[in-house]
This record gives structure tokens, sequence and C-alpha cells, in this order.
């Protein structure tokens, strides 16, 4: 459980009327809800929900929609705790009881640099026991840093990090032919970096690769030891796969291919917006068809918290709400080891996303027992 908010839970009650996605299958037998979870019978008074839709809570296990938040215009950074009471409130808008704010660890610079990602940290923790959706942090580490792993591993269990996966966003191609990569100038400026500056550091990370393996076997072996669970990105290939599972790397997070998704035997992690678009913004592999596949274990939110609740009822009339649902709810609880969320059964926590039954709007979201957001079905609970 996260550290308690100020907010109390909830006086004991239970939901009727409604349709209840239970563990073994929806219906419309109550719901009951005591101090944080969930239990069996009918305690306290009832809550009538009749014409909505009672759903676990959404376990996002990726996203960065946070960062609009932190800094609304470019440089626009001054006061990072104010952004994330926002962006809580707008995954508490969206169903969203557990959310897995995604944290660059890059040479990029910005938002991106090593120095941001320790303020935001530091910020998670300060904001963190004063709101009701669990707030958890996944760093992002661009494996050229080599030189930052041990500071890395010290974050790491400084700030109780529990998902880590692993990036490689230089522009090989272009720097093994020589050439000046694309965007150079705007992400020298986001560094605070002349465009010569940025470029050679670019160059030395990666004329470094060979250093790499001999790196990260150590820090992965360390990161396991803590318990953090360990992905790769934008897996390209076969051979890319193989390699991180290899090096005990199991979750394959946005595979860029059916063939790399194929090769995965830990969990797939898509991003729901593909799903929502109908396909990838950067014509990459379509979500959709690796889900109808049975080769995706969980979708997040990436860049649009809106996104999870669109998506898996986008796909519910062709696999089943049950099924669609665990997309977002059971398999990345499952996924990330909370084993205390991801399903309406008796002793876990109360964590529930009420939806309009006709409209897919949510009407309401309960974390941990609390309240998070209230619009359309506020007269029930209210009443």
């Amino acid at each position: 459980m996260s550290a308690a908010p100020a907010l109390p839970p909830l006086a004991p009650f239970h939901i009727t009327g409604a349709e209840i996605l239970h563990p073994a299958g929806a219906g419309t037998a109550p719901l009951g809800i005591s101090g944080e979870c969930l239990v069996a019978g009918t305690p306290g008074r009832a809550v009538n929900l009749a014409g909505w839709c009672v759903l676990p809570g959404i376990v996002d296990p990726h996203g960065d929609g946070f960062e609009r938040h932190l800094a609304p215009r470019r440089g626009a950074l001054r006061d990072v705790d104010s952004g994330l009471y926002a962006a809580e409130a707008e995954l508490a808008a969206n169903g969203i009881t557990t959310a897995t704010l995604a944290q660059f660890w890059s040479w990029e610079g910005g938002m991106r640099s090593p120095e941001f990602a320790c303020a935001m940290l530091e910020a998670l923790e300060r904001v963190r026991p004063q709101v009701a959706t669990d707030l958890r942090a996944q760093l992002r580490l661009e494996v050229g840093l080599v030189e930052d792993y041990p500071r890395v591993l010290e974050i790491v269990r400084q700030h109780g990090v529990r998902y880590l996966v692993f990036n490689d966003h230089l522009p090989h191609a272009a720097l093994e032919k020589g050439k000046r990569p694309p965007r150079l100038t705007g992400q020298a400026l986001k560094s605070g970096r002349s465009p010569e500056a940025h470029l050679a550091l670019m160059q030395r990370l990666h004329e470094g690769r060979a250093q790499w393996p001999a790196a990260l076997a150590p820090l992965i072996d360390a990161l396991t030891d803590e318990g953090v669970a360990l992905g790769s990105h934008d897996d390209a290939t076969t051979a890319d796969r193989d390699v991180w599972a290899a090096r005990g790397v199991a979750i394959s997070e946005f595979p860029e291919t059916r063939e790399a998704a194929l090769a995965a035997q830990g969990p797939v992690v898509m991003g729901a917006p593909n799903v929502v678009r109908g396909g990838s913004h950067a014509g990459k592999i379509s979500a959709a068809d690796l889900v109808a596949e049975g080769l995706v274990s969980a979708l997040a939110s990436d860049y649009h918290y809106p996104a999870p609740r669109q998506a898996a009822l986008a796909l519910a009339p062709r696999m089943g709400l049950a099924a669609a649902w665990a997309l977002v709810s059971s398999e990345p609880a499952q996924m990330l080891g909370l084993t205390d969320r991801g399903t309406l059964a008796p002793g876990l926590r109360a964590d529930l996303t009420v939806i309009d039954r006709e409209t897919g709007r949510v009407g309401a979201t309960l974390a941990a027992g609390r309240i998070t957001y209230l619009a359309g079905a506020a007269p029930a609970f209210l009443a």
C-alpha cells in the first residue's frame, strides 16, 4: 500500500444496481467496500449506480503525459510539485488509480536530464502522501550513460523505484556515417549545450558502445536483487529482444515489429493511443493487431491519459469486456508485481473506475476507497 493520503477512505458502503466486472464475469451482484479494501457482503449504506458500469481501477504501466503539467511551455519548470498535483487530477479523471510516471535519465537534457530526474523523484516523494492515486516512478535509462550507472543504482534505492527500462535514442546510423543527426540544434538548445558540444557528446557515447555490455551486467544484477522490474524499449528485431532477455531484462516495452513481439518471452507492453488511433503514429506495428494475436500483456497510456480506457472499450466488442479491461488492470498489475489490485475481489484494494454504459465517460474514480474523481455519478455517492 502507498503512504496514507490526507483524505480518509469513505465510510463502509456497497454498490448496487450497476453492471460490475467481478472476477467471475460481469453481473449485478453488489460490491462491498470498507476502508481501503473490497469486502464480501453489503456493508454500510447502499450506493445505487444503476446505468453505470463498475470496473477495476486502471493500472497504467508507462506514461509521460505528466510532463506537460510540469512544463506547460518549454522551460516552465518552476514548480514540479504543482505539476504533479495537476497530473494526478488528470489521471483520476480518466479512471487511472495506479500510475507509472515514466521519467527519462538521458543525455538529451532538459526534462530528460539526470538533474531533472532527481528533482522529479524528490517532488514525487513530497506529493505522493497527499494524493490518493498511487503514483509510482519508472526510470528510462539511456544505456550509453555508462558512467552514470552507479548513481542510477543509488537513486533507485533512495527513491524506491521499482521499474526501470533501458532506452537507446542515439542516432547510431547518422553518427556511424559521420553525418549531422536531424533536429540537432533543437536538441542542443533543450539540453543547454551548443550544437557542437551536443554532437560531440553523442559521438563519444556512440563510440563507447563496446563498453555497454560489461557495464550493464552488474547493474542489471544489482537492480534484480533490489526487486526492480526491468524492460527494454522499442525492440525492433528478434535479435534485440533476445539480447535483452539473455541479460535478464524480461519486459518488452513498445516493440516496433511483430517479430520482436513474437520473440518476447516475458510481458509485452504496447501504447493504448496506438489502439485508439487504429495504428502507430510513427508507422510501426499496430497494437490492435498484436492484441488480436494474443501478443500483448498490457496497454499503457504512453502520452495520453484517456487512452487506456478508450482502448479497452474499443477492443471490448471484439474480445469481450473482461479480456479487454484486463489489459489495463489485472495484467499490468501482475506485470508490476502489484498483487493487491487489478480485479474486484474481496481483500484487494478498493480501486474502482465507474463509467457510463452508453458514453464510456468516467463518472467516478476511487483509489484505495477514496474518491479521486467525481462527476456524473456524484448524485449516487452524495445522496
